[in-house]
């Protein structure tokens, strides 16, 4: 019985630990996933600023 008793523990102790990392990983793919969305705003702006600028980047056919 004893020996059952301290499967039963260790069992509950890996549980909390892989519990806890799948916390600690839910947070980081969310961190992410906040990164990526701020990096998207980012390259959206770039974008436009590029189109913005390519008229001005074009050379005139006179030139």
């Amino acid at each position: 019985m004893n020996e059952l008793v301290q499967r039963l523990i260790e069992l509950e102790i890996r549980s909390t630990h892989q519990e806890r990392m799948i916390e600690e990983l839910n947070e980081v793919v969310a961190a992410e996933d906040r990164r990526i969305a701020e990096l998207k705003r980012e390259v959206k702006v770039l974008q436009q600023a590029l189109q913005r600028l390519q008229p001005e980047l074009t050379p005139s056919p006179d030139e």
